[in-house]
């Protein structure tokens, strides 16, 4: 294998969040993981501080309101997850297939991030912008590119930016079989490990999150016109044409 060529830029003082939406609690086998796990080697073998967490570990109570709590919930532990996304430069979010679809816990996750949707950044822009969004799939049956369509238009509807080719997955044959990371039944090789579509494009997601980030660090986000609601509602339209009529 020839040697790996020098990245463009250093990518040290950025920070990744990976959320697996596995349904396996801590401490089970995640499958979701194991692939997980190649997009963080790369992104730690690059200096990036990456935190992650498993949803289904959590007390995240359904809704999208910030704080349920405030809305009946008992307990609700996403204001603390919250405040961790929100630290990173970086979101994946990780999902097993159930019936073509992601997970519950993943759609769980998605409406609280929306939640926090209509909060604005310092430059008045709505929260989530100026950061990087990916997603990663696992599963025995048909849906990557499905669920990587509606999780990406998802983060991006949010306020993340998402770069091409931001989505990986493994399926290995639809239907009933074994999953990404377990034991083969011939060979020594984990199933999926040498699955080069998933290899190729699980390093292509993660090196476009990293480019993407470092381009928004460097440029100060998403510039601050056209897109600010508050001058909206004061009249502002940035050259929309008519704007006699609102």
């Amino acid at each position: 294998m020839p040697e790996s060529p020098q990245p463009p830029a250093n990518y040290d003082d950025l920070t990744a969040m990976y959320v697996n939406c596995t349904l396996t609690r801590s401490p089970g086998a995640s499958h979701t993981q194991t692939l997980l796990d190649k997009s963080i080697a790369i992104m730690e073998a690059n200096g990036v501080t990456v935190d992650q967490f498993r949803a289904v570990d959590h007390a995240i109570a359904p809704g999208v309101q910030p704080d349920m709590t405030e809305h009946g919930a008992e307990v609700d532990e996403w204001p603390a997850l919250a405040r961790r996304v929100l630290a990173a430069d970086i979101l994946v979010l990780g999902t097993p297939i159930w019936l073509g679809e992601r997970s519950s816990v993943a759609t769980s996750v998605i409406e609280r991030l929306y939640a926090l949707s209509g909060q604005t950044n310092d430059k008045g822009q709505y929260l989530f912008y100026g950061r990087t969004g990916g997603v990663m799939v696992t599963g025995n049956e048909d849906g990557v590119k499905h669920i990587a369509m509606g999780t990406l238009y998802a983060l991006q509807h949010l306020g993340y930016m998402v770069p091409p080719q931001a989505d990986s997955g493994w399926i290995g044959e639809v239907g009933p079989g074994p999953s990404y990371g377990d034991d083969p039944d011939e060979g020594d090789v984990p199933v999926g490990f040498d699955n080069d579509f998933t290899n190729r494009n699980t390093t292509y997601m993660t090196w476009n999150l990293l480019h993407t980030a470092r381009m928004l660090k460097d440029n100060g986000g998403i510039p601050a016109h056209g897109n600010v609601r508050a001058e909206w509602d004061d009249g502002t339209r940035w050259d929309f044409p008519n704007p006699e009529y609102r």
